[in-house]
């Protein structure tokens, strides 16, 4: 995995952007895999980056990997090669409701990571793609560790409906870099 981190590192500096003038990285991978942990990492070396996480534009369990997330990611990159813009609305988790626009200059380095983030409609405007693969029982117990009990009756539907998701997108196959989450979170 170091090996890999570090080549993806360097790789990142040599990238042509594929969204206007943004450089453009999904991470995406089962629930739990640690694609927030490596978009921190990735980030940490990059000047003008931002993260976008899945989870502030999924709108409660019911509307997650649904064609709403498709045009969202849609819409984002579009305002971002178009008018060189960033904005969307975050969900909150608490109070099950969008929050206000968040509009900000693009970043020359754009992360989308959470599951669902290397969709096939969004593939023409990225510049890398990484896929990190975690066991599924193993992904679980992080997220259940991590986001507590209350997320526990709302997983198996999710995770029925992740691995679908991946199966149609072709996610993990399209993926310029896949690797192991085991051991690294």
């Amino acid at each position: 995995m170091k090996q890999q981190l570090s080549r993806i590192k360097t790789n990142l500096e040599s990238l042509k952007p594929a969204c206007g003038d943004c450089i453009v990285v999904t991470i995406d991978g089962p629930a739990g895999s640690g694609k927030t942990t490596l978009a921190k990492e990735l980030s940490g070396g990059l000047q003008s980056s931002r993260t976008l996480h899945m989870d502030d534009l999924y709108e409660g369990w019911d509307s997650t990997l649904t064609s709403d997330l498709t045009k969202k990611l849609e819409a984002i990159l579009q305002g971002i090669k178009s008018e060189s813009k960033l904005a969307f609305r975050p969900y909150n988790w608490l109070t099950n409701s969008l929050d206000d626009l968040i509009e900000l200059p693009a970043p020359d380095y754009l992360i989308l990571e959470g599951v669902g983030a290397g969709q096939s409609a969004i593939r023409k405007l990225v510049s890398m793609g990484i896929w990190i693969e975690v066991p599924i029982e193993e992904g679980l117990a992080r997220v259940l560790k991590r986001d507590g009990p209350g997320v526990a009756d709302h997983m198996p539907a999710f995770l029925v409906a992740q691995n679908s998701h991946f199966e149609k997108e072709g996610t993990k196959k399209s993926a310029d870099y896949r690797l192991s989450g085991q051991a690294t979170v």
